[in-house]
């Protein structure tokens, strides 16, 4: 199979994530600086979850810049991702109206842990379906940056129940890490 519409689907869903997010904001009545400091745990949750978007898109698009051909198991893939990532405009959402409570605070790292780990597992997929002699595989890895970010989301969502400052700490640190996306695969592309 192609993977045009694979991207297009993916695009489009992505685009509908960042509106639904845009649209929860709400303006104050006031015209007032002081009108926005109540409003402004719910504007850096939006910013946050843009970024985290903003990510996910960018090595979506990096990783099927080199992809050649999709089939049903990297379909199933890429809807898991885009499942998570579906529910983050509700857990930005939440976590924005709450400020720092516990559960709302896990939810939110919970929601950004799987849908890291979905992207993991797509990568994983296309790996598979391209074979051991696409070099695919050694370009994308599974290093430290990786293995980091999976261990501060855990970190994050635990530390929301005893220490919310830190955990959302966690998930900052995790977008400042991916916030410049890898050259692995820019650098490979014209091997492609």
């Amino acid at each position: 199979m192609k993977k045009n519409r694979l991207e297009a689907f993916s695009d489009g869903v992505l685009a509908i994530i960042i509106t639904i997010m845009v649209l929860e904001l709400e303006a104050p009545e006031e015209t007032t600086m002081e009108a926005l400091l109540p409003k402004l745990p719910i504007f850096i949750s939006y910013v946050l979850s843009f970024i985290y978007v903003g990510i996910f898109w960018n090595n979506h698009h990096h990783l099927f810049q080199i992809t050649e051909k999709v089939n049903s198991r990297i379909l199933w893939a890429n809807l898991h991702l885009l499942f998570w990532l579906s529910l983050i405009p509700f857990t930005t959402s939440w976590l924005g109206e709450n400020h720092v409570e516990a559960a709302p605070l896990a939810f939110y790292g919970f929601n950004l842990l799987m849908s890291a780990v979905a992207f993991v597992f797509l990568q994983a997929s296309i790996v598979k379906f391209h074979g051991k002699d696409f070099n695919l595989k050694t370009i994308l890895g599974f290093g430290i940056k990786e293995k980091l970010s999976l261990m501060l989301y855990f970190i994050g969502v635990v530390l929301a129940f005893f220490v919310p400052w830190l955990s959302v700490a966690c998930y900052f640190i995790v977008a400042l890490i991916w916030v410049i996306p890898s050259k692995k695969i820019e650098n490979n592309i014209s091997t492609f």
